[in-house]
């Protein structure tokens, strides 16, 4: 198989699928691609990205399947895997709320992204928030707090165990620290867990180490 992700420190997309693609445990080829340089345009166009419309991440197995959009990429690794991996709660109650909460992740909370990209490799004071900004959060730590009070026992993340729901949040958890986002006490651990998860302190390494810098993605003015 091979990954093709977006710059470590920006790209909330390309983290979603890289963290499934490390979940599976299986091998892959991972191929990074700086975004928005200036041969961008050009690379978007070619035979590798064509299926996806020049977006990342997008994940070839082989020559003849092509998966792109991250939530896509979770449901085909669990489905390649046989379902083995974990990516969803074992239990009826619990997969069916971690599949709507990814689902509301991949589809909601705009004003949250438009207005907090994310960036790994900074953080900055806190500041008020944009009422819609404030919506956005209120909505996502609602939504946290209930997986973690009905399903949360016996682990530090969303359903217990890490799932393909911690997956989805992870950029925002990230964004929630770098913009320095005022949290309640039951979501402070939570976020720490997804942070110091393996993958994410390897994914953490890879943006340190970039040296891209994106002006548009840099910056408190992204508020």
């Amino acid at each position: 198989m091979k990954l093709f992700i977006g710059n470590k420190a920006y790209s909330s997309w390309s983290l979603r699928g890289w963290l499934a693609v490390k979940h599976s445990g299986l091998a892959f080829e991972e191929v990074t691609v700086p975004l928005y340089d200036e041969d961008w345009s050009n690379r978007r166009e070619g035979d590798e990205f064509a299926p996806s419309g020049g977006k990342v991440p997008i994940l070839w197995d082989g020559e003849d399947i092509v998966v792109w959009d991250s939530l896509a990429i979770i449901d085909y690794l669990n489905e390649k895997t046989g379902g083995t991996r974990g990516f969803w709660p074992e239990d009826w109650a619990a997969r069916a709320m971690a599949r709507s909460m990814a689902a509301e992740m991949h589809s909601s909370f705009a004003a949250l992204r438009r207005h907090h990209s994310m960036n790994i490799r900074r953080i900055y004071p806190t500041a008020e928030l944009l009422p819609e900004v404030e919506a956005d959060v209120m909505r996502i730590l609602q939504i946290w707090a209930e997986a973690r009070a009905r399903f949360g026992d016996g682990g530090d993340y969303l359903f217990g165990d890490w799932s393909a729901a911690d997956m989805m949040f992870a950029p925002v958890v990230t964004r929630f620290l770098t913009y320095s986002i005022p949290l309640p006490r039951f979501a402070i651990p939570y976020c720490q867990a997804v942070i110091s998860h393996p993958c994410m302190q390897e994914w953490i390494g890879g943006a340190q180490a970039e040296d891209w810098v994106i002006e548009q993605f840099e910056g408190p003015e992204q508020r």
